[in-house]
């Protein structure tokens, strides 16, 4: 008996033994699983509301099956259609990523951040065209950028403030505005003296002496630094010397906005920031290497598609937003995010392009052509016509989506061909003229004979 109640004993201390031990295992995973099961929760947290916290989230699905189109070669136009349609749900979302994370970086660094990741769309679509050598791409898609900013963007704005606020008084503070027009100015300079400096060195001729175009693109690189040292003291005087002009533009904001919060985390932030970047590269290379391609099967051509389609898509983010603010009256903001755009374009973008291509030994420079310049030269004079006394109404809306429309139907009739083609078929024809009067004479000859 008692031997039995000694086993009896010692099977007692192995079963709790094991039940300690089984519970000391649980108690081990447990940290585990809630942890797993609390990453899972911030994901689909972030996931709601980075994917579908925007009505846009329903083009999201042409971002894999632009992927799918290009792994299995289902036709160059179909991979630039889907790619466009995926990058517009990114130009906008990828403003929201990087308002989030400007709440924990503090107003300089958030200022910085906002400045660069703004247009980034059209910089990575800028910069992939420069590497592939489609300096034409290039030039389009930045000259329509900032048009798209000045005529199109503005104007839905205004148009939309004035229905919407009719019987108030639309105002805005004109020192931002008034800033925004000098830089925008000061680009739209760099830009016309290699065309005057060309005409005036060879006034007649349709093709440019290389040592022409040499003295060209090195001014070019001199202006692009002249823009960059511009660009940078107007980011000192906007974030350092003069933030008042900011902090009154965005006061209205915020006392409606008190207890805004940021809705996901800066970890989560630059992990989504950095994703749609990557994705976004991946996309504009696809854009890039399909436009002719789109431009053949469509009939459209290029310059159409890199001054007016890219451009829109790339600008989704600060249409939506402008638009949003104009209809709640606050035209200050809506100011400072289509004239703030433009102006990043043409003295950060543009400028940076030019300097980068010169380390890659890629020719860019600050010719953009006739037509191209003087579109921008109008485009420029009449915002600023537009915005000269402080107030708005729908009608000045109405003019500038106008005349972006008209600067959009002259692109679209520009793919018949240019000076340089009409020369070269001219000089052909004249030739095969002189030939047939060649022939005829000898015939002629030997008739006499």
């Amino acid at each position: 008996m008692g031997s039995q109640g000694n086993n009896w004993d010692v099977e007692q201390g192995e079963d709790k033994a094991l039940v300690k031990e089984h519970h000391r295992r649980r108690s081990d995973l447990e940290p585990v699983t809630k942890a797993r099961f609390r990453l899972f929760s911030v994901f689909l947290a972030n996931l709601q509301e980075v994917i579908f916290g925007t009505k846009l989230f329903v083009l999201f699905p042409a971002i894999p099956s632009a992927i799918f189109a290009k792994s299995y070669n289902l036709g160059r136009p179909w991979i630039f259609a889907l790619s466009l349609l995926g990058l517009t749900p990114l130009a906008e979302r990828i403003s929201f990523v990087t308002e989030q994370i400007s709440f924990y970086t503090g107003p300089t660094v958030g200022g910085l951040l906002n400045a660069t990741c703004g247009n980034a769309t059209e910089l990575i679509i800028a910069l992939l065209a420069l590497h592939q050598g489609k300096i034409d791409v290039l030039k389009y898609s930045l000259l329509g950028s900032v048009l798209s900013n000045l005529l199109l963007v503005l104007g839905s704005s205004l148009l939309c403030c004035g229905l919407a606020n009719l019987n108030k008084e639309q105002k805005y503070d004109r020192k931002q505005a008034d800033l925004n027009t000098l830089l925008l100015l000061l680009g739209l300079l760099c830009h016309a003296l290699p065309l005057m400096f060309k005409s005036s060195v060879q006034p007649a001729s349709h093709r440019v002496h290389p040592l022409v175009q040499g003295y060209i693109l090195l001014f070019s690189r001199v202006s692009s630094i002249v823009l960059l040292i511009a660009y940078v003291a107007y980011l000192f005087f906007q974030l350092r010397t003069h933030q008042q002009l900011v902090e009154e533009q965005e006061e209205g904001e915020r006392s409606e906005e008190t207890d805004e919060k940021p809705v996901i985390g800066i970890a989560s932030g630059i992990i989504w920031l950095i994703g749609m970047t990557i994705t976004i590269a991946l996309l504009s290379e696809y854009v890039v290497g399909t436009i002719e391609d789109a431009s053949d099967s469509w009939g459209i051509s290029v310059g159409f598609i890199s001054i007016i389609l890219l451009p829109i898509v790339g600008n989704a983010a600060e249409h939506a937003g402008s638009v949003i603010f104009a209809l709640k009256n606050k035209l200050d903001i809506s100011l400072g995010v289509s004239l703030g755009s433009a102006t990043q374009i043409s003295v950060f973008v543009i400028p940076l392009c030019v300097l980068v291509g010169w380390i890659m030994g890629v020719p860019m420079d600050l010719d953009f052509g006739r037509l191209q310049t003087a579109s921008l030269a109008f485009a420029i004079v009449l915002t600023s016509l537009t915005l000269q006394d402080g107030t708005s109404h729908y009608l000045k809306g109405v003019v500038l989506c106008l005349a972006y429309v008209v600067i959009a139907a002259c692109f679209f009739f520009q793919k018949l061909p240019s000076d340089n083609h009409i020369a070269v078929e001219v000089q052909h024809r004249l030739q095969d003229i002189n030939v047939i009067k060649w022939k005829i004479k000898s015939w002629n000859r030997n008739n006499v004979y």
